[in-house]
């Protein structure tokens, strides 16, 4: 099984310029909303015809246009064994769910084998019981799995999922993971996955594509993406809470204008640096007789906004002086007119860290509040750094 997709096509707002190829996998596209995840997904079923380029999946050309030229190869939807599952599923409101899994089968296929295989895809997805209703009659997640059991009635090369969970609440997004992961597991092809949660493509994909701006940023297995992103935009949607704009000091050393400090970093720091990342939840409290309170990267810092969740607790620091007064910085606090309050609000963000405290492994007395003076440790092992 594989694919191979190397595709470009204008739009006003960005180039869609994508290249890539899989095997059998799950890979993950991973991107905000209107970055190209889904064009990708709909150029591959026919959907959208690119300007240029070429997709094959397993050695059948779908698609082969050069620049300039008109399409030598352009299957239709319908000729491309592929499957998408859209975020509204799709499905024939006119049509019983029996039906509607009927009309992805083959019209060859449907005499001799359909029954057969239209019960095998009812037992696969629970879906005993529910053969005769309308689509208007099921939940969204009864909706979601009869889709499910029409692409794979098709016996499709290629499946296709674009944010498949966007329309569930959490307790049915829960139960329908694991019927995902129980397909996945079993399905013989190429799975493509769009997502815009790091955490949801990483329960699913073997490997991630970092999409921005209509291109990919970054493709690599899922555990080394999280380990080592190389793109601000890896890094970012990775689910890192701190970026901040970075200057070569050194072969491991940086200087953070924003913040006002210098950094030293485990990884060799590239002479065209732009970017620095740091996670929430590696940022480590150093108490005034440990000895880390005087080694590098360790700095004071002062509380200026405290929230609580569930489990954690989130603090926005500061970086001060001795006497507890913010360090300069490249970031201009003074504003004039009506914009004044939202400059403030974005001076606010690029000059203070995010550092999460796991509160069952803290006891009350020892978690932060706002206005609280500390020293804080950025283990130079755990920063990130990018180039664009």
């Amino acid at each position: 099984m594989s694919l191979i997709v190397d595709i470009h096509k204008h739009y006003d707002a960005f180039d869609l310029d994508v290249s890539f190829e899989a095997q059998h996998e799950t890979l993950g596209f991973l991107g905000a909303s209107g970055c190209g995840k889904s064009l990708t997904l709909r150029s591959i079923a026919g959907i959208i015809e690119p300007d240029e380029g070429k997709i094959v999946v397993n050695d059948r050309v779908y698609f082969d246009k050069a620049t300039g030229k008109k399409a030598t190869v352009n299957l239709s939807p319908q000729e491309r064994k592929s499957a998408l599952l859209f975020q509204n599923y799709q499905l024939f409101p006119n049509l019983t769910v029996a039906a509607n899994i009927a009309a992805g089968i083959p019209r060859d296929q449907m005499k001799s084998t359909g029954q057969t295989m239209i019960e095998q895809q009812i037992r696969r997805f629970g879906l005993e019981g529910l053969e005769k209703r309308y689509p208007l009659q099921l939940s969204g997640g009864q909706q979601q799995r009869v889709a499910l059991a029409r692409m794979l009635a098709a016996n499709p090369d290629i499946l296709m999922l674009d944010e498949p969970f966007s329309a569930l609440d959490a307790h049915l997004k829960t139960e329908l993971e694991q019927s995902l992961l129980e397909l996945f597991s079993s399905y013989e092809g190429t799975i493509l996955y769009v997502s815009h949660d790091i955490d949801e493509a990483f329960r699913f994909c073997d490997r991630i594509a970092v999409v921005s701006n209509g291109r990919i940023e970054e493709l690599s297995p899922k555990a080394e993406l999280i380990r080592d992103p190389q793109s601000l935009a890896a890094i970012r949607l990775s689910g890192c809470k701190n970026t901040t704009p970075a200057q070569y000091r050194g072969e491991h050393r940086v200087y953070l204008p924003d913040w006002g400090v210098e950094m030293e970093t485990a990884r060799t720091v590239p002479h065209d640096v732009a970017w620095l990342g740091v996670r929430a939840y590696y940022i480590k409290r150093v108490l005034p007789d440990n000895s880390l309170v005087s080694a590098a990267n360790t700095f004071e810092m002062r509380c200026d906004q405290v929230s609580d969740s569930r489990f954690e607790r989130a603090v926005m620091a500061s970086f001060v002086d001795n006497a507890g007064n913010p360090l300069p910085n490249a970031v201009s606090a003074s504003c004039e007119g009506s914009v004044a309050k939202q400059h403030a609000e974005q001076t606010f963000f690029k000059t203070h860290v995010r550092w999460n405290i796991d509160k069952h492994m803290t006891a009350d007395a020892e978690l932060p509040v706002k206005g609280d003076l500390l020293h804080l440790h950025f283990p130079p092992d755990a920063l990130y750094l990018a180039t664009h």
